[in-house]
């Protein structure tokens, strides 16, 4: 049941980000709405630009996790690996 814990608290945090993203938007609607219309209409645009990044941090992460478990295959082979209960 731990796990459904942990899932629940990761959507919560990614509602929180965007319940604050809204606000902050409806802030600058009410200061300046022309900036925040283009900021509206820009904000595809800059996700688009930024995927690549995105994916290339998720590969190098993918990368660095079979490294680290290639290098500690040798000690979990001989015993020191977490114990199961």
């Amino acid at each position: 049941m731990a796990g459904a814990t942990g899932l629940g608290e990761r959507r919560g945090a990614k509602e929180g980000k965007s319940v604050t993203k809204f606000l902050l938007w409806c802030i600058l609607l009410v200061l300046s709405w022309p900036i925040a219309l283009l900021a509206l209409i820009l904000y595809p645009f800059v996700w688009l630009l930024l995927l690549p990044f995105r994916i290339l941090g998720i590969a190098v992460g993918g990368m660095l996790a079979f490294l680290r478990a290639l290098f500690f295959l040798p000690a979990r082979v001989l015993g020191g690996g977490p114990s199961r209960a």
